[in-house]
């Protein structure tokens, strides 16, 4: 059976199940070697949380300010920003004016949640 332009057989596949299966193999055989033949050291300072090489001291649940997850949504902006407009910028005049009003709208969006972030001061 002879295979047209936009016709895909299963065996066309085959490459790729075989470098995933490679992979997962791959995987799980370090994990298990290294489980058998890593060191296998308990004392009761090793066992205990630590955070960042400090001693963990009071409760995990305290309160956090809401500026942090601000100033984390801040940065989210400008990173899907740059991950979107340098593309487009690159392809700017073969996308044309079919390309540019969807980015419009994509860039409006972005100044929403940008004028929110002005709103609540966490540029201050």
């Amino acid at each position: 059976m002879e295979t047209t332009g936009n016709q895909y057989l299963p065996s066309d596949y085959l490459p790729i199940l075989i470098q995933f299966a490679a992979a997962i193999g791959f995987v799980i055989f370090a994990l298990v070697v290294t489980h058998l033949l890593g060191p296998k050291r308990k004392s009761e300072v090793k066992d205990n949380a630590w955070e960042s090489g400090v001693e963990s001291v009071g409760d995990a649940r305290t309160p956090i300010s809401y500026r942090y997850f601000l100033t984390a949504i801040l940065f989210v902006l400008f990173d899907i920003e740059i991950i979107f407009l340098y593309p487009w910028a690159v392809n700017f005049r073969e996308f044309g004016l079919e390309g540019f009003l969807p980015m419009l709208l994509f860039l409006g969006v972005l100044l929403t949640g940008f004028f929110y972030e002005i709103k609540k001061g966490i540029l201050k």
